[in-house]
């Protein structure tokens, strides 16, 4: 994996994965979406989709463990305080040699720069909310919740994806 590419793909996704508009049906769909292709797929996650104050959609699927709805709560938090997704934020952070805690006074019991959470947005507005999956490793909890976001967004997957690891 390439960090720099990786943020720059990442820079790309937040740029063009941005919705008209953003409600509680829209996010039923995002949610009823991400949970399907997860159980066809066989994948034990937890699915949480909130604007900031509101949970939206909650789905837990055969597998997740309370874990990864603690994850889940983490990596939403970082989405909520930096607007960026959860794993571009870690990306940085890497890049950098820095911590939460040190960079920036986060604690890691409140916040976790692991992939999986990815920020709604909504044009004319900017960041609402955000999107998270958990129980897959960090890149692939990221990858799955950008896969689902184009397919909502019409958008082409194969074009916005990050590179093969």
């Amino acid at each position: 994996m390439d960090i720099v590419h990786d943020l720059q793909a990442i820079a790309a996704q937040e740029k063009a994965l941005v919705f008209a508009q953003f409600d509680p049906d829209r996010a039923w769909q995002l949610g009823a979406y991400l949970h399907e292709i997860a159980k066809a797929r066989g994948l034990a996650l937890v699915i949480d989709i909130r604007t900031f104050g509101q949970l939206l959609f909650f789905s837990a699927l055969d597998g997740a463990t309370p874990d990864n709805v603690e994850w889940a709560r983490r990596k939403g938090n970082v989405v909520a305080h930096f607007r960026r997704s959860s794993y571009a934020v870690g990306l940085k952070l890497q890049q950098s040699g820095a911590t939460l805690a040190d960079k920036h006074g986060l604690a890691v019991a409140d916040y976790a720069t692991h992939g999986g959470a990815f920020p709604l947005a909504v044009t004319g507005a900017g960041v609402i909310g955000s999107v998270t999956v958990s129980g897959l490793p960090q890149r692939s909890d990221h990858e799955l919740v950008v896969e689902a976001l184009c397919a909502q967004l019409d958008q082409d997957y194969s074009r916005l994806a990050l590179a093969k690891a």
